[in-house]
């Protein structure tokens, strides 16, 4: 066994340990537009919230290799300086920092990234690289304390998972923090470098309910065979399970196949009281859980920039009614 491997299976030790008494409380702040006339951050601290995730975008256009990163035209909350500014407000807040870096593939999805050559791939994976160790330099000089090395790329970690070893090697010798890769709910066990990694991170936006307004014990009853399904695996790999997404929409059937619900969102009716009880319903179910080291709600928009114009009915639980479920449990961490 190499010396990376080691070292992460023996972190993942201490922390299967040490999580089941604390979890990651974390919200994902959205990148904004501008830097910001006053601190977003005292106002996610009500939520006792004691983690965010900062998400830098790339873009690599379909049947292209090459990502594009930290550009003029992008966002302030996408490039160096929006992120280190970010990063000294959540500290200002004694706050925890994952950073996930994205790639935006416009009118698809990173997991449709795929080439049909070894030369296609590569071309790819050295640009990925570069954009990937761009955000790593500004991880190790602000101290972050997670950093989610890829998401959602299902033919990739299929088809090149040594590029995805080599990568986490090279990572960890300038990264003292933890390393997590976002797997879709539907292909987290696929992955074959859990071993190298702190954490099992899952966007883990299962289907659970079919039905407009579910109530909480018809959704904890949808998770049971999930999370049975998720304790199995992480005992199996020894590494505790990590949502590095999650969240519901504020519609009517928010808990079920949220991929198909985006798409016609906007003309759904509002339900503050669906999102609420699939909050309450899963932290009813997994709090307890020993494998479950919590995980980044999606998504909040810190003083309100960068949304998408429908925050009634957009993931965000601000000033909902999932804010007071979410606070209340988050608030358990706080006191112990």
């Amino acid at each position: 066994m190499n010396s990376a491997l080691l070292y992460a299976t023996f972190i993942s030790l201490l922390f299967a340990i040490s999580l089941q008494s604390q979890h990651i409380n974390g919200l994902t702040a959205v990148a904004t537009p501008g830097s910001f006339d006053n601190d977003p951050y005292k106002r996610i601290k009500q939520t006792n919230a004691q983690w965010a995730c900062l998400v830098p975008y790339g873009f690599t256009r379909k049947e292209e290799s090459t990502v594009h990163y930290n550009m003029d035209r992008q966002w302030w909350g996408e490039k160096k300086e929006g992120i280190i500014e970010n990063i000294t407000l959540l500290r200002q807040n004694e706050m925890k920092v994952m950073l996930k870096p994205q790639v935006y593939v416009p009118g698809g999805w990173p997991g449709d990234i795929n080439f049909d050559s070894d030369n296609g791939w590569e071309e790819w994976e050295a640009s990925y690289k570069a954009f990937i160790l761009f955000y790593l330099d500004i991880a190790i000089a602000e101290e972050v304390e997670i950093f989610c090395i890829g998401t959602e790329f299902k033919h990739s970690v299929a088809q090149r998972p040594q590029f995805w070893k080599d990568l986490i090697q090279e990572m960890r010798k300038t990264y003292c923090g933890k390393l997590t890769y976002s797997a879709n709910w539907d292909h987290y066990r696929e992955i074959s470098f859990w071993p190298y990694l702190d954490y099992i991170g899952v966007s883990a936006y299962f289907p659970l309910v079919n039905k407009k307004e579910p109530t909480v014990k018809q959704i904890k009853k949808a998770w049971e065979p999930w999370i049975s399904d998720m304790a199995q695996y992480s005992e199996k790999q020894n590494i505790p399970i990590l949502f590095t997404e999650y969240g519901y929409l504020t519609v009517d059937g928010c808990t079920y196949n949220t991929w198909e619900l985006e798409k016609k969102v906007k003309s759904t009716a509002i339900n503050e009281q669906a999102q609420a009880n699939a909050f309450e319903a899963l932290y009813s179910m997994l709090w307890d859980e020993p494998f479950w080291a919590g995980g980044f709600i999606w998504k909040w928009f810190p003083n309100d920039q960068g949304h998408e114009g429908y925050i009634p009915r957009d993931y965000t639980p601000k000033n909902k009614k999932a804010e007071t479920v979410i606070t209340k449990w988050f608030g358990k961490d706080k006191h112990n």
